[in-house]
């Protein structure tokens, strides 16, 4: 792989900062930022890539290839939790396995923005209805998750399951609903609502970005001590999953005829594992599950490894197929 493409992914403020994050939990310096500042970039960013993806939505207009892409990624969203769920059950009980498993069928947003920011300092285009497939692979891998629990574990008797409670936490959780109204509002004004709000939505994107990732970093050096309860398997599965499910989605990306932009963040997001969507979702529908192996294994191992290694790895097997 052309070393030049891991340079130009991490030797960004972004990534950089991610890095500081990290060394600053390490050095036992006092550096945080203070809650709820962490949420509220969250949520700036969901707005502003949700809005940006449906303005260039408004532009491109529904076509074939745009069906078939939203269509195979919400295939992958429900494809990867059932597959990981059984490698995943040869050492983990039901309730683990379901909520890691959905962790990896869902979707990593701050990856994907950080996917674009690379595709952008490179100088190669993508397309916006790709936030589209974004938005629609958070929900179905929270309701696969769930239906495994239903199958595989036994309920006890005083756990009342509510499917009503279920699908209303995988469709109008807060990350789902901002995501898809910004991107529905998004293609309702296009170019004018663009014009509109680009001074809030593209002048500080990245430093909003920059600073989210600077949190992420320390978040990420605080859940390392985690992975000792997660142990050697766990570790395994957060760095070779992604690879897998990367391969898989560049095998569909170059069928449905993708380009290589797209290409890239579409294996990326197939790639990617939740942290924020699904966590907060198996908190409340699988209180069995244990948080500290589902969150540490999506932030501390493949959050990191798709951020720094990832991204280029995967850009680098595009372009040889893509050529």
């Amino acid at each position: 792989m052309d070393i030049s493409l891991v340079l130009s992914n991490v030797l960004t403020p972004p990534i950089l900062f991610f890095f500081l994050g990290m060394l600053a939990v390490f050095a036992k310096s006092d550096l945080e930022i203070p809650q709820p500042i962490p949420k509220l970039f969250s949520l700036y960013l969901l707005f502003a890539i949700g809005f940006k993806g449906g303005v260039e939505l408004a532009k491109s207009g529904v076509s074939l290839e745009v069906l078939l892409t939203l269509s195979a990624a919400i295939l992958m969203s429900i494809a990867v939790p059932i597959y990981t769920f059984f490698i995943l059950r040869q050492k983990l009980d039901p309730y683990n396995a379901a909520a890691i498993a959905a962790t990896y069928g869902s979707i990593s947003a701050v990856t994907f923005i950080t996917a674009s920011s690379f595709l952008q300092a490179i100088g190669l285009q993508y397309d916006g209805y790709m936030v589209a497939a974004l938005a629609l692979m958070e929900s179905p891998a929270i309701i696969i998750g769930l239906i495994l629990v239903k199958i595989y574990a036994a309920r006890t008797s005083d756990q009342e399951f509510s499917w009503s409670e279920v699908i209303r936490e995988a469709c109008l959780n807060s990350s789902v609903f901002l995501l898809i109204g910004s991107l529905v509002i998004g293609a309702l004004t296009g170019e004018h609502g663009w014009k509109f709000l680009s001074p809030f939505t593209q002048d500080i994107f990245y430093g909003v970005l920059t600073l989210f990732l600077l949190d992420m970093g320390l978040v990420a050096a605080r859940r390392i001590k985690d992975l000792q309860k997660a142990g050697a398997f766990l570790v395994s599965f957060g760095v070779l999953i992604p690879i897998v499910n990367a391969a898989i989605g560049l095998v569909i990306a170059k069928l449905i005829g993708l380009s290589e932009g797209d290409a890239l963040l579409f294996c990326v997001l197939c790639a990617s594992a939740s942290y924020i969507a699904v966590p907060a979702a198996m908190r409340l529908t699988v209180p069995e599950a244990n948080p500290s192996l589902y969150i540490s294994t999506a932030l501390a191992v493949t959050f990191p490894f798709n951020i720094i290694v990832g991204i280029p790895l995967y850009f680098y097997v595009i372009r040889l197929f893509w050529t």
